[in-house]
């Protein structure tokens, strides 16, 4: 049994990211939020793209005002109003000045503005009150950004400040990485969709919906298999369907060791190397990570072999497991160069945390934020790996390491922070 450290090692070592020459696409820039950028983007403007005001005020030259105060006060001749998107036809000379606005270009001769509020104006001449510093309130061409040059990275998510930057840029369209494809499906006779009446010792199948919701979460796209009976051949049939469509393969139930948990030996039967069979965690702890022999002679989008995660079958697991080692996987594939790693905080526990200490144990929670320090607080009722009505409104983990069987009340603990919280 492998512990969650190793594991995680291995996992991520086994995951190949998209290929950038393979696995793009073209996406206009209002679909492209949450994409994970696939090229380097340049422009061929300038930030700004040409000297303007920061301010509302006067634009002078500094020769003129640099011994202004407001005793003895600087009067110049106003010659012209300059708003935004004006191109002044002016060119300021000794003694005169502009009304210029925030944005409005800085026009010929000025070197510096001067902010009204440090101002007073009389009809066609202000009186300058205060001496500004030299290019106070210039914002100076491609002082952010210099044509030609990197302005976003490639393997970057695109959020609101990146798109905002792309279309001051004038980057109506983008080379994006196209979403990883993720096969889910379930095992177990006892399973029933969710529009199917109940019968004596069923259950229904919540880990699909589950899993689907956080693939989605993570940007990939989900492709729903169904529920698969805990029959050989059913199974074998749906996982080499998934070989030939997934970049990563997520089933959930049969992978532990009873007489209908069939998945394993059916991997090493499609030749498949199982690098995990089991996880020193609870919940958690039966985990299959296998990969597949080169697929070139299968009709695919991509010539990765795909990774399988065989889940636990217990719900509380599922997510446990998913959130410790399937998001990181997916993200690293997605194209992501960095932030795919699990994130930990150390934060403060409000209740007491305990475990068997045999195990890397998980328990989940809700963090709060109480007079700026982060707490942890535990859901009520059974931490069991069959209980999924907790794990509603949670959004942390705590975790405690093997050995660690009490973390009282105020101690420091470790969270592992879930996905977009």
């Amino acid at each position: 049994m492998l512990s969650v450290s190793d594991a995680e090692a291995i996992i991520l070592n086994l995951v190949q990211p998209l290929d950038e020459r393979r696995d793009t696409e073209v996406v206009d820039l209002l679909t492209a939020d949450s994409r994970i950028l696939a090229t380097p983007v340049t422009s061929p403007l300038d930030f700004p793209h040409w000297d303007n005001s920061a301010m509302d005020g006067y634009a002078v030259r500094y020769e003129d005002v640099q011994h202004s105060s407001a005793e003895q006060p600087v009067i110049l001749e106003i010659i012209e109003d300059i708003p935004a998107g004006y191109q002044s036809k002016s060119t300021i000379q000794p003694g005169q000045a502009a009304r210029i606005f925030t944005g409005a270009v800085i026009p010929a001769g000025a070197d510096t503005v001067v902010m009204q509020e440090k101002t007073r104006r009389q009809e066609n001449r202000v009186f300058i009150l205060d001496t500004p510093k030299p290019q106070e309130f210039v914002r100076h061409k491609a002082s952010f950004y210099q044509a030609g040059t990197q302005l976003l990275p490639a393997g970057i998510k695109l959020n609101s400040p990146e798109i905002a930057v792309l279309a001051a840029a004038q980057c109506p369209q983008l080379s994006v990485y196209r979403r990883p494809r993720v096969a889910i499906f379930s095992t177990g006779d006892e399973l029933v969709t969710v529009d199917q009446p109940l019968q004596a010792g069923q259950i229904v199948d919540s880990n699909q919906y589950a899993i689907a919701a956080l693939v989605k979460e993570s940007g990939a796209e989900p492709l729903i298999l169904g529920i698969v009976k805990d029959d050989p051949a059913a199974l074998e049939k749906v996982i080499t369907h998934a070989i030939a469509i997934a970049d990563i393969i997520l089933s959930s139930g049969g992978v532990s060791v009873g007489d209908y948990d069939y998945v394993d030996k059916i991997l090493e039967s499609l030749r498949a190397k199982i690098h995990i069979r089991a996880v020193e965690m609870r919940p958690g702890k039966p985990l299959t990570v296998a990969t597949f022999p080169s697929r070139d002679a299968i009709n695919r989008v991509s010539t990765n072999s795909p990774l399988y995660f065989g889940l636990p079958g217990n719900p509380a697991a599922v997510l446990v497991t998913f959130w410790r080692f399937v998001l990181p996987a997916i993200k690293k594939l997605s194209g992501i160069t960095e932030g795919w790693e699990p994130v930990f905080l150390k934060v403060r526990s409000h209740d007491e945390l305990r475990s068997d200490g045999k195990r890397e144990t998980y328990l989940w929670g809700k963090l709060h934020l109480i007079d700026g320090i982060y707490e942890f607080h535990k859901a009520g009722g059974s931490h069991s790996s069959g209980n999924l009505i907790n794990l509603a409104q949670t959004n942390a983990l705590a975790v405690l390491p093997m050995g660690k069987t009490l973390i009282s009340p105020q101690e420091e603990v470790q969270v592992l922070q879930l996905v977009n919280e």
